[in-house]
């Protein structure tokens, strides 16, 4: 019977090709062995041995699967063992890498004195390259880990359950709002009217004088809707897609003001500035001449005082957003 010998010697001849050469003979004779068997046994029910043969190999399915499992050789990238570990870190360093090379890449364009388009390119550039990295080299290690570790090293047990998570808006973040909003606010009051800076006994505010009464008025107004946006969130017991936009308005009305205020130099008071040169005018030389490449300390301080107001501004839409889709799934 030539066509059945020449099938079983090429599905054999397939299945030991990639198997190390010591253990070719081993599997050859228990290949040949077993399929004799299996096509004898098709025979005893009148099958013909073509048809018997060919039932028997296609039973066995790929050659190359099959010489994976003589071979103990994973055909998968990352395994059961390791694929919710390697997940769980991804999604982690997914969250956390992305940010800081696009915080990092944004301030130092602003540093360099680049454009608004050349500062944009280079954090998308930045982030998608970081999102690439992080995916490749995550994925390589573990992809390692299971090609040649022998034993995790982990497992798991009852204690690494998760605790519960309230998914609604707790009385602590209420507190935690209130306590910051007060302090702010203090903290704008006491620097118009007492002054964290004195001159001779006078107060020196920080803040421009001339954003009294209407720029400070606007401002304490955001922080008290900011306020009753915390009870009213409370009270309903969970965030939604209404108090999301409003925390969106909020957040926006409260950067885009400050920003246009910080670039056109009406945010600092010139008199605390003037204060500065003066009183500590040392200090400032020798700041501005370790920092003249960037601009001057000044413009150090400007540029790091907008990046907080926009990163804070953003971190808040975003947290309001994960937190009303959190409480939809609730």
């Amino acid at each position: 019977m030539p066509t059945t010998a020449t099938l079983t010697e090429r599905y054999i001849g397939a299945t030991i090709r990639s198997l190390r050469p010591e253990a070719q003979g081993d599997v050859r004779a228990e290949l040949e062995a077993s399929i004799a068997d299996a096509i004898e046994a098709r025979l005893e029910h009148g099958e013909t041995p073509e048809s018997a043969e060919r039932a028997v190999l296609t039973e066995l399915g790929d050659p190359g699967l099959l010489a994976a499992g003589y071979a103990d050789r994973p055909l998968h990238l990352i395994g059961p063992r390791y694929y919710l570990t390697w997940w769980r870190l991804l999604k982690l360093l997914l969250w956390i890498v992305p940010a800081f090379a696009a915080f990092g890449v944004a301030l130092a364009k602003i540093l360099e004195f680049a454009t608004l388009g050349e500062t944009i390119g280079a954090v998308v550039v930045a982030v998608i390259t970081s999102i690439v990295h992080v995916g490749f080299w995550t994925t390589l290690v573990f992809a390692l880990l299971e090609r040649t570790a022998t034993d995790p090293g982990t497992s798991w047990d009852v204690d690494q359950l998760p605790e519960p998570v309230d998914r609604g808006a707790g009385r602590n973040e209420v507190i935690g709002s209130l306590i910051f909003l007060a302090l702010a606010a203090g903290a704008i009051l006491w620097d118009a009217l007492r002054g964290f800076v004195r001159d001779d006994g006078a107060p020196v505010p920080i803040l421009n004088p001339t954003l009294w009464p209407v720029g400070l008025t606007v401002l304490l107004v955001l922080m008290l809707a900011e306020l009753a946006l915390a009870v009213a969130i409370y009270r309903r017991g969970r965030w939604t897609v209404g108090a999301a936009i409003v925390n969106t308005v909020l957040a926006i009305a409260f950067v885009v003001p400050a920003m246009y205020l910080l670039v056109s130099g009406e945010l600092v008071n010139p008199a605390f500035l003037q204060y500065l040169a003066v009183e500590h005018a040392s200090e400032m030389a020798q700041a501005d001449a370790g920092a003249a490449e960037q601009g001057g300390v000044l413009r150090i301080l400007s540029v790091i005082l907008g990046v907080v107001i926009v990163g804070s501004g953003i971190w808040d839409i975003v947290d309001g957003w994960i937190k009303t889709a959190r409480a939809s799934r609730v």
